[in-house]
């Protein structure tokens, strides 16, 4: 008896699927672009929102800008649920054992008192505008239109609240876990007047309706001038006063601050090139809200810079106009 054995290939009637198919032809789809193309409903809705109730569950009409396709918003990183988890994962386990570092050598309560309560005053607050950017993050997610957009913001909205965490872990290791630093930041926050005028900004964020408008508000302008500020311009300034361990613990934010812009400019470069109506939109959207919060800084740039903060708040603005332009707003 002999057995013979063959091998046969069978050949697939299509390599993706059909929504795939007609967007990019058949070929095999990135997972990607399975997690991100065509994924929104756009049809056969039962009804409409309660609270919103002239326009549909997922509406375009929610911004004032307008794509032809609304997903080529897509994000250069491509991140997708798989790779963005792996990938924060890798980071944390990092940015942990930098935190058990400092943490072992006590290196930021060994720290002067006026460089502690520098920290307290002008970093450790930042975790409530963290959380204003998850909630600016959200709304994008949530009104958003297409997955393409929706999909990264949300992540977005994660990475906030971790960031905030992060800050958190930073007054905690300064009050060695008594949690005092995070009730003077909030004290800070809520009632200190050099923080008012940005907290101000902040909340006018969760008021504006027009969610590409709270997009470039809070992911192109305002972290633009508020991430070199404090972990470059402020962080050097408290580490030439003796409290450079700082700097290894907030060398993380802006590695994310600069990935993260990547896929901020690629969006708004895409949507401002779509049509000479969303370029005038959305530069005019960018004068005013950098208008708002490059003076709403100068207070905390002040406090901790002293002469200095014009020259550095001028360079940090001029250089977001050298970003701005490159994006084709020539503002």
């Amino acid at each position: 008896m002999t057995v013979e054995i063959r091998t046969k290939s069978v050949k697939p009637l299509q390599n993706t699927f059909g929504h795939l198919q007609r967007r990019f032809g058949d070929k095999p789809a990135t997972r990607y672009q399975e997690a991100t193309y065509d994924i929104q409903p756009s049809a056969n809705f039962h009804y409409k929102p309660l609270w919103d109730p002239v326009r549909e569950v997922f509406d375009a009409r929610r911004t004032a800008v307008t794509m032809q396709d609304w997903y080529a918003l897509k994000d250069p990183r491509q991140f997708y649920y798989g790779n963005y988890t792996t990938t924060r994962a890798k980071q944390q386990d990092a940015i942990d054992r930098t935190l058990g570092f400092v943490e072992q050598r006590d290196l930021l309560r060994s720290l002067p008192q006026h460089s502690r309560d520098l920290i307290v005053h002008a970093i450790v607050p930042l975790r409530h505008y963290e959380w204003g950017a998850n909630t600016a993050s959200s709304e994008v997610a949530a009104y958003g239109y297409g997955t393409a957009i929706t999909s990264p913001a949300m992540m977005n909205a994660a990475d906030r609240l971790g960031m905030a965490q992060h800050l958190s872990r930073i007054g905690l290791l300064i009050d060695g876990n008594t949690g005092d630093s995070l009730l003077a930041a909030k004290a800070l926050w809520t009632d200190h007047a050099d923080w008012q005028p940005l907290r101000r900004e902040v909340e006018r964020m969760f008021v504006t309706r027009d969610w590409f408008e709270v997009l470039v508000a809070q992911m192109l302008v305002a972290d633009a001038l508020v991430y070199p500020l404090f972990y470059q311009q402020i962080d050097a300034a408290i580490a030439g006063d003796g409290g450079s361990a700082l700097s290894s613990l907030t060398d993380f934010l802006m590695r994310w601050y600069e990935e993260t812009a990547k896929w901020v400019d690629a969006v708004v470069k895409t949507a401002a090139a779509e049509n000479p109506t969303n370029k005038a939109l959305i530069a005019g959207w960018v004068v005013t809200w950098r208008n708002r919060f490059a003076p709403a800084l100068a207070p905390l740039a002040q406090r901790v810079l002293g002469n200095r903060s014009d020259d550095a708040l001028a360079a940090i603005v001029a250089a977001f106009n050298t970003r701005a332009g490159k994006l084709g707003l020539g503002v």
